[in-house]
């Protein structure tokens, strides 16, 4: 019988496989073991951010609730009552009664400029003098020519005189008479025109000398002292503008002519105010002249005339500036800012302030407004406050922090109700 070993050779080989399951089954179990460790650190995680969520929730409805109740911050102005103006506003240009272009009306050299570039001149003043010379030759011998023919004159009579005497004595003939007669006549006539002629001489001399025509303001000079001129040149020596008084023309719709016409059939006269192009400053106040005969079809529009002393020149020809034509004043009216009025489905309103320090919507009945101030028919009275700045955080009921406006006299019309202009 042969030998056999003992099958412990097979159970040693068996050991490495039991060896190897059982070291994958703890590294398995280390696994399983962070896994959950992780979940566990999110988990407290979020839930530690939810806390803190709920917490500053809880803080911030804290905060409205005091915020609330403390009040919603809004700006607000009281109501206020007087004379609202009302403007119709155009757009103008100024315009000149009087524009001169200085000429000669002789030919000659420019010998003197009188006058400074810009200058005020008056009517008469001496601008310019064209040498004389010439034309006071041609004056001096006008001047012999009639002496010369006086004398002639002088001596026809007196030998018509003759004449006549020696005529009655029957010494000449009546023929003889007559042909003296006739050129006593002659020279006469020559007399007239030879003083004509002296006239014109002395006319043409005195044109030497431009004066101003008209009052105004000189512009830049054209031509300079020393050139010749001609009455025949097209270009003057220098442009005077009247300044004092001062036109503007302006164009408004059709349908403002009645109003205008109404107040000016009155015996009316109705206000006119200057601005310029940023429509704040007032450059000068007026008055106005007239309206055209007739409406312009392809606008629809019709002019008027404004006349403006214009005595702090503020005013210059062709300038463009804002015209706002007094038309009318709303007399006692209720005044608040434009800025407070609001605009809803349901009409017209403003949120006015109560005694408890909360607003209302209260519904109100718009008169006219101008510019930044509204008039009020009827809603509001006196003394009330209404919200101006911050009215999209308000809703009826809620209560409110009242901040009076900085600038008072700018939010409010009543401390310059006699000067409220259109826009």
């Amino acid at each position: 019988m042969m030998f056999e070993p003992p099958e412990s050779g097979q159970q040693g080989a068996a050991t490495p496989g039991v060896m190897e399951r059982n070291s994958l089954g703890a590294h398995l179990h280390g696994h399983r073991r962070w896994v959950w460790l992780i979940a566990l650190g999110i988990g407290a995680l979020a839930i530690y951010a939810l806390v803190s969520r709920l917490n500053r929730q809880a803080s911030s409805g804290d905060t409205s609730a005091a915020h609330l109740q403390a009040g919603v911050p809004v700006t607000a102005v009281p109501v206020t009552s007087g004379d609202l103006n009302l403007y119709l506003t155009a757009l103008g240009s100024v315009t000149a009664f009087n524009t001169v272009t200085l000429k000669s009306r002789v030919d000659g050299q420019l010998v003197k400029v009188a006058f400074t570039e810009g200058q005020l001149v008056k009517q008469g003043d001496l601008l310019a003098v064209i040498d004389p010379r010439p034309y006071q030759a041609t004056l001096d011998q006008a001047q012999g020519q009639l002496a010369r023919d006086r004398a002639t004159l002088t001596n026809a009579r007196t030998t018509l005189a003759r004449d006549r005497a020696l005529y009655a004595e029957n010494v000449i003939a009546k023929q003889d008479l007559d042909n003296q007669q006739s050129s006593v006549g002659q020279d006469a006539g020559t007399i007239i025109a030879d003083a004509a002629t002296v006239e014109n001489a002395r006319l043409q001399l005195g044109y030497c000398q431009i004066t101003a025509p008209i009052t105004g303001r000189i512009g830049l000079r054209l031509v300079d002292q020393g050139n010749m001129v001609h009455a025949t040149d097209t270009q003057g020596l220098a442009v005077i503008t009247q300044l004092q008084p001062i036109a503007v023309l302006f164009t408004l719709p059709e349908d403002d002519i009645p109003q205008v016409v109404k107040k000016t059939a009155g015996g009316d006269e109705l206000p006119v105010d200057a601005y310029d192009r940023s429509l704040k400053n007032k450059l000068a106040t007026g008055a106005l002249l007239t309206l055209d005969n007739q409406i312009d079809q392809s606008t629809g529009t019709i002019k008027l005339k404004a006349v403006f002393p214009n005595s702090d020149y503020m005013l210059f020809p062709n300038q463009f500036v804002n015209v706002k034509l007094l038309v009318g004043t709303l007399h006692d009216a209720i005044l608040v800012p434009a800025a407070a009025v609001q605009k809803s489905p349901q009409g017209t309103y403003v949120y006015a302030v109560r005694q408890d320090g909360t607003v209302e919507a209260r519904k109100v009945t718009v008169g006219a407004t101008q510019g930044e101030v509204t008039a009020i028919s009827a809603g509001l009275a006196p003394g009330e406050q209404v919200v101006t700045d911050g009215i999209d955080k308000l809703r009826p009921g809620i209560k409110v922090k009242v901040q009076l406006a900085a600038n008072p006299a700018a939010a409010t019309p009543a401390a310059n109700t006699a000067t409220i202009h259109a826009q």
